[in-house]
């Protein structure tokens, strides 16, 4: 008697967890795996999305194709300069406007308001408010340039202007998000240890490179790989301002996979587009979890531990 109680008491609590977990499990499976497993079979098929499910096996056609499809591999191209530049000057515009409103300022409230407003706005807002401020007629940029006496830009009319002009409103929407990651870390440092350093003769910059930014350090190995992970799957913003354009100088594979399934209905091929930027997203968050995340994957680890 005394081993069942407690065996049917494990065998309840059992069932009442899988019973609250059922609905999050049917949704992930029909939303997400569902999906994936789909795209998968799809990539090996031509297939124009209609009739039922695919039946004409191509094998591995399709990737091969991509591999042979100048717009594609410029959409590489493009993803990864995106990537770049993000990292390089997006998130440290983020890192600096942090620490300045992390200080004692006045107003500091209002500008952590002000800059993380485009975030909360929808993609398609800030496309459209985007592609009147950048307008080559009578946009508010090329006015302000012309008090300079610099003449107007074609900013996503031309081919070497457009990645830059895409860049700069990619900033404006996700720089603030970053910025509250940083201010978030900021403060969950002590300040016992900022005032130890400054007590020791410690200046303002010495402070920030031998106490703030390595304690910092997880929040922006999070923040690289949420930036990373957003330009590779970048779609809204490119879609509604250039839907690619002019010329591919602006795609991404997710604008090229989604030309190719509703636009010219082909299905396979934009599957197969898909397993790639999964396959590649996949494998960068496995290989930045593993070897860059590490430390601090281990650490949380460590302290559920030590809290059970």
């Amino acid at each position: 008697m005394k081993t069942t109680r407690p065996r049917s008491r494990r065998l309840r609590g059992f069932t009442t967890i899988l019973l609250f977990l059922l609905p999050a499990l049917v949704l992930f499976f029909g939303l997400v795996v569902a999906p994936i497993l789909l795209a998968f079979y799809a990539s090996v098929f031509k297939w124009n999305g209609m009739r039922g499910l695919p039946t004409d096996f191509i094998g591995m056609a399709n990737f091969t194709r991509l591999l042979a499809d100048e717009v594609f591999l410029g959409d590489l191209w493009r993803g990864l300069l995106l990537i770049i530049l993000s990292v390089a000057i997006q998130l440290p515009l983020s890192l600096g406007i942090a620490m300045l409103l992390n200080q004692k300022i006045r107003g500091r409230a209002f500008f952590r308001l002000l800059f993380f407003a485009p975030y909360v706005l929808s993609e398609a807002i800030t496309a459209v408010l985007f592609m009147m401020i950048l307008s080559p007629t009578d946009g508010l940029a090329n006015y302000i340039l012309g008090w300079f006496g610099v003449d107007p830009l074609d900013w996503f009319a031309d081919p070497s202007t457009v990645m830059m002009s895409v860049f700069i409103v990619m900033t404006w929407k996700y720089f603030g998000f970053h910025m509250i990651l940083y201010i978030a870390g900021r403060q969950g440092i002590p300040k016992e240890l900022t005032e130890a350093a400054q007590i020791d003769g410690a200046t303002g910059w010495k402070v920030f490179r031998y106490v703030t930014l390595p304690l910092l350090g997880p929040t922006i190995r999070i923040s690289v790989f949420l930036s990373v992970i957003g330009a590779i799957q970048l779609f809204d913003l490119v879609w509604i301002i250039t839907g690619g354009g002019p010329s591919h100088s602006s795609e991404t594979m997710a604008v090229t996979m989604f030309q190719f399934g509703f636009k010219r209905f082909q299905v396979g091929y934009a599957s197969a587009i898909s397993v790639v930027m999964f396959l590649i997203s996949l494998v960068f968050a496995i290989f930045y979890q593993r070897y860059v995340m590490r430390r601090d994957l281990e650490g949380a680890s460590t302290v559920l531990r030590d809290q059970r």
